[in-house]
């Protein structure tokens, strides 16, 4: 199957619209039309600061699109990908409690119940099924709205889209949710190719049965459209007979749907105008403006995103996706739009794509792409500073404009690198999340000042530090001169900073003159190299070095003597932390079992359910093992003296296939060379059915 030749672009579109959507829906989801009307009027834009909440948020519908979809790269980048497979992604990724879902009760909230069924044993598409969970709890909004990805990766393609969101759908839904997710994945597939939103309508009716409510309710709002030249006359006639009295449950799938169908009949071309009715309907606006956004972003292009009003200046590419896999959750929509067009590449038979200015992690190469990068604003930070992105030697480059620099003024712009203190007013979820950047690693950024700019200008690498009272602190490395006209290329070696995690990146820019005006362009910014440090308590009463790691533990507190004490009631516990481009590394620390079926390290950790374990275990024996999903194997193990509440000291090695460890003079050493052997992920700590605590771990590469 042959690819669009701007696939790529018109992924990163559909990327950006979905997230476009959920932001502008979220503040006010679940609004009635009446209410939006007499407290915020019409939506035109944001309107999350007149309701005092961030933009930037932990949402189900960006996490769960964005983490579900990683069953291809887990399972085999294959089109008959299967729901259990899908089903056992969601028991890897997911954190009871704390990430993606709506964790609103058994039988309230369809995603919740699902994955309660997961856990106990009942595999997809049975966990979603009607004949487990009923009709009602079965045809709530869910399904459909967590497949833009499986659309995504499937251009052109609406059979192979349709059926991956079947597949995915069917883990926590059935019946009528499954049927609208399978029609608006279709959709979103054909609009690589259509911007006719009647073909792209019949499309995905050919994928559902003709005689489903969904269909019928398709039928319904075209002849409406037809008849009434005014959407919100037929925004009336939805609320009339197919309104949320209709049906059962909170959030049931067809009242949404309806007006998904509404706003893109009403306003196929027109992006802003579709967003302003979807959200404006009420409802489940934050979804209901996702999926809107997503198709309009593939149909439209870029172009048709930045016809309207600024929508992408305030998110700046900024997507936050809690997971079990903490090293992904502070993403952007540049390295998802990647992420999946290579996957679709790989899906249609083609080849892995290249990385971008050999790897690096911001490269700015699409159009209008920032990559989280803001201004940085504060005392002595001057105001008139503009990001953006422009072109640049046949790329594209980030662009950090300054006006009027003084003495003693700085010009910065800097992106996450860990999670915002905004996330403490987050209403939804936690953000599960670890830092992406460490110490030891070698930061390089290739920036240039053009011949334009006026004034001799320092600039150096920034990053912005949790400190003892959980606020970010600047810490600079050293200044290199630029003339206009010269580039360069910034380099630091990052010390370690007392436990501490780097919350930020970026450039800081100051002038050497009596006045300074022009642009940074920065070509790429890169961290390679083995993180080197040693993770504890820091000094003062601070919690983000603890929400560092990823929590899946019944109990993690602060308030034991050691740093780190975790506690699982039933089944193993996992905290963990580091990124999955650890790959070959030490681990050492002093660890104590105060109760538990077997604790111990964990190695290249790649989720709850993916990892290698050092572990010590109740019977006397040390092992190392390999767990993938709910299957352990143990690939060696030996006789050691095991005693609760003793401090054993543990050291163990990743090195390509070779795991190696020593507990107390006790070694092990084992080769995996099977075909699900681990590459590459975090550290963790954990423990089955007891406690464990240490005070510090250190990593070495």
């Amino acid at each position: 199957m042959q690819v669009p030749n701007d696939y790529l672009e018109r992924v990163y579109a559909g990327v950006l619209g979905k997230l476009v959507g959920v932001y502008l829906g979220r503040p006010f989801e679940g609004w009635t039309y009446q209410r939006i009307m007499a407290e915020l009027g019409p939506i035109e834009y944001y309107v999350h600061e007149r309701l005092n909440q961030p933009l930037v948020v932990t949402d189900d519908d960006v996490a769960g699109t964005f983490t579900f979809i990683r069953a291809l790269e887990d399972y085999g980048i294959k089109p008959d990908l299967s729901a259990e497979e899908i089903g056992k992604a969601w028991l890897n990724y997911i954190v009871e409690e704390r990430s993606i879902l709506w964790w609103g009760g058994n039988g309230n909230s369809t995603e919740h119940t699902a994955w309660l069924n997961l856990k106990r044993g009942v595999a997809a598409p049975a966990s979603g099924s009607i004949a487990v969970n009923g009709q009602a709890v079965a045809e709530q909004i869910g399904a459909q709205i967590f497949i833009d990805g499986w659309a995504m990766v499937a251009p052109r393609q609406p059979e192979l889209a349709a059926r991956l969101a079947e597949q995915a759908g069917k883990v926590s839904h059935d019946g009528e949710s499954v049927h609208a997710a399978m029609l608006w994945a279709a959709m979103e597939a054909e609009a690589f190719g259509s911007s006719d939103i009647d073909h792209l309508l019949d499309t995905g009716l050919a994928q559902i049965p003709r005689d489903s409510l969904i269909a019928r309710l398709i039928a319904d709002i075209r002849a409406w459209h037809k008849a009434n030249p005014d959407w919100r006359d037929t925004r009336k006639q939805i609320e009339e007979k197919y309104g949320y009295d209709k049906y059962p449950g909170n959030c049931h799938v067809v009242p949404n749907h309806a007006l998904m169908v509404m706003a893109v009949l009403y306003a196929p071309h027109d992006f802003q105008r579709a967003q302003m009715i979807v959200n404006t309907s009420g409802w489940d606006t934050d979804c209901n403006a996702g999926n809107v956004g997503c198709l309009l972003g593939i149909m439209n292009g870029l172009d048709g995103l930045d016809e309207g009003p600024d929508w992408r200046g305030p998110i700046a590419d900024r997507l936050l996706i809690s997971s079990a896999d903490g090293g992904s959750s502070i993403n952007d929509a540049v390295r998802q739009a990647y992420y999946l067009t290579d996957l679709g590449l790989q899906l249609a038979g083609g080849q892995k794509m290249a990385a971008p200015k050999d790897g690096a992690q911001f490269h700015f190469s699409l159009p209008g792409s920032r990559q989280g990068f803001q201004p940085q604003f504060g005392v002595a930070l001057s105001k008139d500073v503009r990001v953006s992105n422009a072109e640049f030697e046949g790329s594209r480059a980030l662009s950090i404009a300054y006006e009027a620099l003084g003495p003693g003024q700085v010009a910065c712009a800097t992106t996450p690198t860990f999670s915002p203190r905004e996330m403490l007013n987050m209403r939804t979820y936690d953000l599960m999340a670890t830092p992406l950047v460490y110490p030891s690693q070698v930061v390089k950024a290739r920036v240039a000042a053009p011949a334009a700019n006026k004034g001799a200008i320092d600039v150096r690498l920034r990053l912005r530090v949790y400190d003892e009272h959980d606020q970010l602190r600047d810490v600079d490395g050293e200044a290199v001169a630029l003339q206009p006209g010269a580039e360069t290329v910034l380099e630091w070696t990052l010390p370690e900073f007392g436990g501490q995690p780097i919350g930020e990146i970026g450039l800081a820019i100051t002038g050497t003159g009596k006045r300074a005006d022009g642009m940074l362009l920065v070509d790429y910014l890169r961290w390679d190299g083995p993180a080197a440090l040693t993770l504890r308590r820091p000094a003062g009463d601070c919690d983000f070095w603890r929400m560092a790691w990823v929590n899946g533990v019944d109990f993690y507190s602060k308030r034991f003597p050691p740093s780190f004490r975790i506690s699982q009631n039933r089944g193993e516990g996992l905290i963990s932390h580091g990124t999955r481009q650890w790959t070959d590394y030490a681990v050492k620390s002093e660890i104590v079992i105060h109760l538990g079926n077997h604790g111990g390290v964990a190695l290249r950790v790649q989720g709850l359910r993916r990892y290698y374990g050092v572990r010590l275990t109740r019977e006397g024996k040390l092992q190392i093992v390999r767990v993938r999903d709910n299957e352990t194997s143990v690939l060696g193990e030996t006789a050691f003296p095991f005693q609760f509440e003793k401090k054993l000291s543990v050291t163990a090695r990743v090195r390509g296939t070779r795991i190696e460890a020593t507990v107390d003079g006790v070694s092990i050493s084992v080769e995996d060379t099977d075909e699900h052997a681990f590459k590459d992920g975090a550290i963790g700590l954990f423990i089955s059915e007891g406690a464990l605590s240490t005070d510090a771990v250190s990593i070495t590469g």
